[in-house]
């Protein structure tokens, strides 16, 4: 069941980033652009991903569990500390840069497999270096 609901999830927000617009990196630069030719767009993605979210999230907080049957919990780590500091910025950097975040950086593979390519095996790469203590 958890695999099925994982495939399930994940062709959801493929499919959404896809129709929305949001795995095009010129949408996320378009975003990010706020003193030159902004466009709101992903602002009212997100806001529509809320509306979604919110009742779903406050109904399993109740359940206590989620669909596949985890208990679901707060996070083990809550401190605010250098390594989610700079791990925030060098994310944002990143997105900034190339428009890409690792969802749509997935979705990209498969239309431009090169590029999104590169970024997915960089990504991957800070994502073991991180891992390292």
């Amino acid at each position: 069941m958890r695999i099925l609901i994982a495939l399930v999830s994940g062709l959801l927000f493929g499919i959404g980033l896809a129709l929305s617009g949001m795995a095009s990196p010129d949408k996320v630069i378009g975003f990010l652009d706020v003193a030159g030719n902004w466009d709101p767009s992903l602002a009212f993605v997100m806001g529509g991903a809320l509306l979604v979210a919110t009742p779903l999230y406050l109904l399993a907080g109740r359940r206590g569990v989620a669909l596949c049957g985890d208990t679901l919990g707060e996070p083990e780590q809550t401190l605010v500390d250098r390594r989610l500091i700079g791990g925030s910025v060098l994310f944002g950097v990143g997105w900034g840069l190339v428009g890409l975040c690792p969802g749509p950086a997935l979705l990209d593979l498969f239309a431009q497999p090169l590029s999104a390519g590169l970024f997915c095996a960089a990504m991957l790469g800070g994502l073991l270096l991180s891992r390292r203590d």
